[in-house]
């Protein structure tokens, strides 16, 4: 259906008109135009303008929407430069989060100086929180270290970038991502220490942390110290355990197999199995330190070299002494004990070597720490103790002038170490403590071992003046005589022998015989006792008889010259 166009104005007039419909018709021999049915002009649907513009505005409304719904549930978008792009890959490599995947690799491309890789990673919606200054990123494959076998699971699912939140208040979109993955992870419940050491040893990131030998924690990271002179080692401990280090504990390194031979003995220590192998550390509280509160997160400590130096009681009061030694102070070591009587209240902290020009002989100056803390800790309660640097001071001065010196002894004939002993000496020269020296020079006495060489020395040097050709002539001269005499000793026990023991014998044969007559003489049931029993008796009478006349003539004495008179009846 199209619509007929009007004749314009300015048309031929040889063409018919639509005004003069009859006149057109009877030229032309038409019939009647009454008898033609009029037509009626219909109007189009498109006509109207706005129409043609509806398909592309509903086009650009669902594009409108599909952008803003994808710009709406579309995350952050971050960077992270790492060392290189081993394992990652764009469109595929996860980031994940707990083993939940949040993000995923977009690209990746080169620094312009090409010497690292810049990932670019499209998060999921609402990671916003997870972008903090602290956050940190790093590739999860499989690595072994002192802590073990981990990223097992990487082997057959391909690489990821994990990552630590963290606990910044300030956000972020650009990282650098670590080497490797951070042992403790922001979340983890405990607290972080910081070790200082004069060296690693054996000790590694990983390497564990024990407790009374339970494993509690692990080095998490290690630095050189600003001046460079030692190390600084980030240790975590897990909780509950870190509730056990207090502002007393001490640290030590636990790592390998612990040898020890000196002035003490010979020692063999050793924390685990797992410690020998790849490095650890232990702590503890001294046993004699009142218990204290948790310390403070990353409050620092000293890490020592063994429990021994560890658990030393801490002295607050330190005496510097000098000793000065005639004798070889070998196998006098620094940290060898300074002993009174069994009490250690001190140690070597150097040995050196000095001249003395007056005496033209090397001394061996030796410098000792003395605490007078671990002699007062050993006083009975209740017993008077001095206190005080003067009256200190006084009691030193009394004990030297009664002969307290210095001594090296041997404390170990295995390993040859010596240490310094404090002890009394009655007959050693007089000394005196010179006060205003500092440190102060306490006198010294040889050595046992050194009285012992000395007194060898002398009894050589007296057997050097002895005539020993001269005792020897007159030795062989002695054992000659005494050979001789020896022969002749011989002889006359031979002459004995054959002359005098034939003699012996007959004169012993008669004597037994004799004592066999004398025992049958002496037997009970001999006539010679028989008679001597029956005499016996007789004698007992007579004896009776006459203590009846001595005491009658003590009753009437004058019948010794009236004679006995008869008693008549009253």
């Amino acid at each position: 259906m199209t619509d007929r166009p009007e004749k314009p104005e300015n048309s031929q007039p040889d063409q018919p008109s639509a005004l003069e419909p009859a006149a057109v018709a009877a030229a032309a021999g038409a019939p009647d135009a009454s008898l033609i049915p009029e037509a009626v002009v219909a109007s189009r649907w498109h006509t109207a303008p706005w129409l043609v513009w509806l398909i592309p505005i509903v086009a650009a409304a669902v594009g409108g929407w599909i952008l803003a719904h994808s710009i709406m549930t579309r995350g952050p978008t971050i960077t992270i430069v790492f060392k290189n792009a081993e394992g990652l890959e764009a469109g595929k490599t996860k980031i994940k989060y707990k083993e939940v995947d949040i993000g995923v690799v977009k690209s990746i491309a080169l620094t312009k100086d090409r010497a690292r890789v810049v990932v670019t990673a499209e998060l999921a919606k609402g990671s916003d929180s997870f972008l903090r200054q602290d956050t940190h990123f790093w590739v999860v494959r499989p690595r072994i270290g002192a802590g073990g076998i981990s990223g097992l699971s990487t082997l057959l699912s391909g690489s990821y970038i994990g990552l630590d939140v963290g606990k910044s208040e300030e956000e972020r979109d650009a990282f650098v991502g670590l080497d490797i993955a951070p042992l403790v992870l922001t979340d983890l419940p405990g607290r972080r220490f910081v070790l200082h050491a004069d060296h690693m040893g054996s000790l590694d990131a990983g390497s564990s942390i024990y407790f009374r030998r339970i494993e509690v924690g692990q080095v998490v990271a290690y630095e050189l110290d600003k001046q460079g002179r030692g190390v600084n080692i980030h240790v975590f401990i897990n909780a509950p355990y870190d509730q056990y280090v207090t502002n007393n504990t001490r640290f030590w390194n636990a790592s390998g197999i612990e040898l020890t031979l000196d002035a003490n003995g010979f020692k063999l220590q050793s924390e685990s199995l797992a410690s020998v192998l790849a490095g650890g550390i232990a702590f503890q509280t001294p046993p004699d330190v009142p218990i204290a509160p948790p310390a403070n997160e990353n409050t620092p400590f000293t890490l020592y070299t063994d429990r021994d130096n560890a658990m030393k009681h801490a002295d607050s009061e330190v005496r510097k002494v000098l000793l000065y030694f005639k004798e070889s102070a070998r196998g006098l070591v620094a940290g060898a004990p300074v002993d009174f009587r069994g009490i250690v209240i001190g140690e070597v902290t150097q040995v050196s070597l000095e001249y003395d020009k007056q005496q033209k002989i090397f001394l061996f100056p030796v410098e000792v720490n003395l605490y007078p803390d671990r002699l007062r800790a050993h006083y009975r309660a209740g017993a008077d103790r001095p206190d005080g640097e003067k009256v200190d001071r006084e009691v030193l001065d009394q004990l030297v002038e009664h002969g307290l010196r210095a001594q090296l002894k041997s404390g170990n004939l295995l390993t040859g170490m010596l240490y310094v002993a404090l002890d009394f000496f009655p007959e050693a020269a007089t000394a005196k403590i010179d006060w205003s020296k500092k440190p102060i020079v306490l006198a010294t006495v040889p050595g046992t071992l050194e009285e012992l060489q000395t007194t060898l020395l002398h009894i050589s040097r007296k057997l050097d003046n002895v005539p020993i050709d001269d005792i020897a002539t007159d030795l062989h001269k002695a054992i000659k005589s005494l050979d001789l005499t020896l022969q002749s000793t011989d002889k006359l026990v031979k002459r004995l022998d054959s002359d005098v023991a034939p003699q012996a014998r007959e004169t012993l044969e008669q004597a037994r015989k004799t004592l066999a007559t004398a025992e049958r003489t002496l037997s009970s049931d001999a006539p010679l006792q028989q008679d001597l029993r029956d005499a016996l008796r007789e004698i007992g009478r007579s004896a009776e008889s006459l203590r009846t006349l001595t005491d009658y003539l003590d009753r009437h004495p004058e019948s010794l010259i009236r004679g006995k008179t008869e008693d008549h009846p009253q």
